[in-house]
């Protein structure tokens, strides 16, 4: 798997991530960490892990991967959370996904055989609603739209020209991607519990920011 790379934004996740990296020591690929300039308890707790740690020059999750991924060299990239959220044994499959054709691989909770140890009511019936307003406007046929365990083309997510700093980026990718034609996948997964500190989601306000970024990606139809 040396030509992939996980791109993994940290905010404030100087204990979950270094059992992260722990993790994922079995599996040949390379990491980029990006980390807000100002984080200095997460640098020193990754500090002698085997990754490269980029400062985040922007703020805001979507900002954190747009300059992590547009740095990755490998043919293939995969966002990954440092909280532990998400399970490395769903790796070697989205590969095989994305080798069989599909310029990105979606993770799904909600396909049979996923799920998730961290969804709320008022998350899975926001996800519900997003995903299914995305599918009725753009025909993504995906099945958790605010998942962002990814994987996909380097040079298809580089095409794509990003824009989103905040979570808006989850619908942003997609719907963009579906635009310019390029194959999307599910493939079921389960979400775990994170292990340690706290979300950085905030249902109600980034669901607002969400459905604000739908509407504006509308016009790019």
């Amino acid at each position: 798997m040396n030509d992939l790379t996980l791109v993994i934004p940290a905010k404030n996740e100087s204990e979950s991530l270094p059992k992260v990296l722990e993790e994922l020591k079995e599996y040949d690929l390379k990491k980029i960490v990006v980390v807000p300039y100002d984080d200095h308890d997460t640098k020193n707790a990754i500090k002698n892990f085997d990754c490269e740690i980029l400062d985040q020059k922007g703020n805001g999750f979507g900002s954190a991967l747009i300059e992590g991924i547009n740095i990755v060299e490998t043919k293939f990239f995969c966002i990954f959370n440092a909280d532990g959220s998400f399970d490395p044994k769903y790796l070697r499959e989205l590969k095989n996904r994305v080798l069989s054709g599909q310029d990105f691989v979606f993770c799904s909770r909600y396909e049979k055989e996923g799920g998730s140890e961290d969804d709320t009511v008022i998350t899975y019936i926001g996800n519900k609603f997003f995903t299914g307003f995305c599918n009725l406007l753009f025909k993504l046929n995906l099945t958790d739209v605010l998942f962002t365990y990814v994987m996909g083309s380097t040079k298809a997510f580089k095409n794509l020209e990003m824009k989103f700093s905040d979570f808006s980026f989850c619908v942003e990718l997609p719907i963009k991607a579906k635009l310019k034609n390029y194959t999307l996948g599910n493939l079921p997964s389960f979400e775990r519990s994170r292990i340690a500190g706290i979300k950085k989601v905030n249902e109600f306000k980034d669901g607002f920011l969400i459905l604000i970024s739908i509407l504006r990606l509308i016009t790019l139809k």
